[in-house]
């Protein structure tokens, strides 16, 4: 096993990643285990546990498992996650240290950034919309970021040029490659297909499908390109029968609701 580990991610680059994911999917699955406890525990009565806090919780219960506050103030797991991310950075970038200390930043790195996009939502609306259908963003930013995780993992480079692909075919060739694809991946994201678009800078083909299909009614694409028929068929594409696939793929990430 030892051997095999050495071989598959060590000789070729890939544990920092691998460790990365391990810490980051840990952390991830561990944050919704707890925050869904306190909420569950929140919606078993407040009359039992104090005054509902940010996230549907409280500040007064004693167990293990709360809100933390400081000075009165709730501070949300995404703070710890950034301050994680900030150091471990820093880190890497002043020693670059050799294996393990590579893979324990690593872990470290993915265990930071799962805390912060867990509440990527707050980013966007700057207010604490964890359990509403606004906080869901937060499950996209997630999925990405696992399937962007997993391309590194695999071995997909930036624009799908392996290592020597430049010295082989000179540069010329090497530049109209990453124009052609960072073109195609512009009009895939312009298509309102973002998870395609970003692990398609990694994965060519993905981002070339994304290109090619159906844009998303609401896209920038859709309203500036469509006329009433296609964008009747795109309406049609992705109405509720697809907005109900996307909510069960929510719900497997973030372990369902709690209404």
């Amino acid at each position: 096993m030892a051997d095999w580990y050495q071989t598959t991610f060590v000789v070729t680059g890939r544990s920092g990643a691998l460790w990365l994911m391990i810490g980051f999917l840990i952390t991830y699955a561990l944050t919704r285990h707890i925050t869904r406890t306190i909420r569950a525990r929140a919606a078993s009565g407040p009359g039992q546990h104090g005054s509902t806090g940010q996230h549907g919780s409280t500040g007064e219960h004693r167990g293990a498992v709360k809100d933390i506050h400081i000075g009165g103030v709730h501070i949300h797991h995404q703070v710890w996650g950034i301050l994680l991310v900030l150091v471990v950075g820093l880190l890497e970038f002043r020693f670059r240290p050799p294996s393990p200390g590579l893979e324990v930043l690593a872990a470290l790195f993915g265990a930071g950034a799962a805390l912060a996009l867990d509440e990527f939502a707050l980013w966007l609306h700057l207010e604490d919309v964890y359990w509403t259908e606004e906080g869901r963003k937060s499950i996209d930013a997630v999925m990405v970021a696992v399937v962007l995780g997993a391309a590194l993992l695999i071995g997909a480079t930036p624009a799908g040029l392996a290592s020597g692909t430049v010295q082989a075919y000179g540069f010329a060739v090497a530049t109209v490659v990453v124009l052609t694809h960072v073109g195609y991946t512009v009009v895939c994201l312009l298509k309102g297909k973002l998870v395609f678009g970003l692990v398609g800078f990694f994965l060519p083909v993905l981002a070339l499908t994304g290109s090619i299909r159906l844009a998303k009614p609401e896209s920038f694409w859709a309203k500036r390109f469509y006329g009433p028929a296609r964008t009747a068929r795109s309406q049609a594409r992705f109405g509720a029968a697809y907005e109900a696939r996307r909510e069960r793929l929510r719900d497997v990430f973030s372990g369902g609701r709690l209404d």
